[in-house]
């Protein structure tokens, strides 16, 4: 039986990852990045492909992909002296579908 306090805690542990999807720029991130995957860039892109692909600064790309980084959307792997920047959904997903649960298991006991 779930209690308010674990919903509480489920939705403050989900709290960074709202915060990132709620951000038209980083949405567009993402956009590009499952577009790249899709394409067989299996490594992710760079700072500067990311750039081109959203028309946005280096600067602007480098601020959202840390925050993105810092609630598990994104994985960065260096090649070279080039960071490659990959979707990593599988922990968010697992954390959204719990938080999911959660709820339904709440609004069936009514």
């Amino acid at each position: 039986m779930a209690d308010s306090k674990e919903l509480q805690e489920l939705f403050h542990s989900c709290m960074p990852l709202f915060i990132a999807l709620g951000d038209e720029v980083r949405l567009n991130i993402i956009e590009a990045l499952c577009i790249a995957s899709q394409n067989g860039h299996t490594e992710g892109l760079n700072v500067n492909e990311i750039t081109r692909q959203t028309n946005l600064s280096r600067p602007a790309i480098s601020h959202h992909l840390k925050i993105m980084k810092s609630c598990g959307l994104v994985e960065v792997t260096q090649s070279g002296t080039s960071n490659y920047y990959r979707l990593t959904f599988l922990d968010c997903t697992k954390q959204l579908m719990k938080l999911g649960y959660l709820v339904e298991e709440i609004f069936s006991q009514e």
